[in-house]
């Protein structure tokens, strides 16, 4: 189990150096997850310690696309004005 978290943790850790992609992480991760889950049995800990991190990850992957989204004009102008008549909405 050592091994494979010590795989995983080097790919964390040069993606937050910058020198590699959090995709690349992310795949990196999956196949030191499916090694684990190989050698240990996919009932063991380390299985699931492994497929835990990628999960992460991935949420990490999809949390940054949510904050990156493009926004419209309207509804930039909305965050800075959320009481103006435009940006109302009403229940019909």
């Amino acid at each position: 189990m050592a091994e494979t978290l010590d795989v995983i943790q080097a790919a964390v850790n040069s993606y937050q150096e910058g020198k590699k992609t959090l995709e690349e992480v992310i795949q990196e991760s999956v196949v030191e997850a499916r090694s684990a889950c190989q050698q240990s049995g996919n009932q063991s800990p380390e299985c699931a310690v492994a497929w835990d991190i990628v999960e992460e990850l991935q949420a990490e992957r999809s949390h940054r696309k949510q904050a990156t989204e493009i926004k419209t004009s309207l509804d930039h102008y909305c965050y800075l004005h959320p009481d103006a008549a435009e940006c109302r909405i009403y229940d019909v």
